[in-house]
Order: C-alpha cells, then sequence, then structure tokens
C-alpha cells in the first residue's frame, strides 16, 4: 500500500491534562454491552497524544494514530472540535 492509501485510525476525546511539554492526555469514552448481562456500560481509555495545535483542558479534540513518538506517546492532535468554556 502506498502513503496516501493508508488510513489512519482517528478517536474523537476530552483533554483532562495538558500539564506536560507539548503533550495532552485524552480521554476517550465508549459505551459497550456487558456480555453476559446485556447492560450498556461506559469503559474509558486515557491516551498521551502530541500536541502542536496548542490544546487545553476541557477541549474537544480528534487524534490519529501514527509512530511511536515516546514510551507512551503514540497519538498526535489533529484537529480541536470544540474549545472549553473557560
Amino acid at each position: 500500500m502506498s502513503d496516501n492509501q493508508k488510513q489512519t485510525r482517528t478517536l474523537e476525546g476530552r483533554v483532562i491534562s495538558n500539564k506536560m511539554d507539548k503533550t495532552v492526555t485524552v480521554l476517550i469514552e465508549r459505551q459497550e454491552q456487558h456480555p453476559l448481562i446485556g447492560k450498556i456500560i461506559r469503559r474509558s481509555t486515557k491516551l498521551h497524544a502530541q500536541n502542536d495545535l496548542g490544546a487545553n483542558e476541557g477541549d474537544l479534540v480528534r487524534i490519529a494514530e501514527c509512530r511511536p513518538l515516546s514510551k507512551t506517546k503514540h497519538h498526535r492532535v489533529v484537529e480541536i472540535i470544540t474549545r472549553a468554556n473557560v
């Protein structure tokens, strides 16, 4: 596959921390059905992302998978969807 045909995996989440230098922590929330009970439950994942766009806490952002940038950072902030109310 050539580079222009590759599909990068994108996710949307809320920035919960921007205290690091050029890195934000993004909380990804999803809903899934419990396999036995059938009840809808909320699951969440925290991911570290490269912050070149200046996202702040509370912003809703779109992140995309990329090559490993550090030990825990494998995503980049692609777009800030909505800014937090300050």
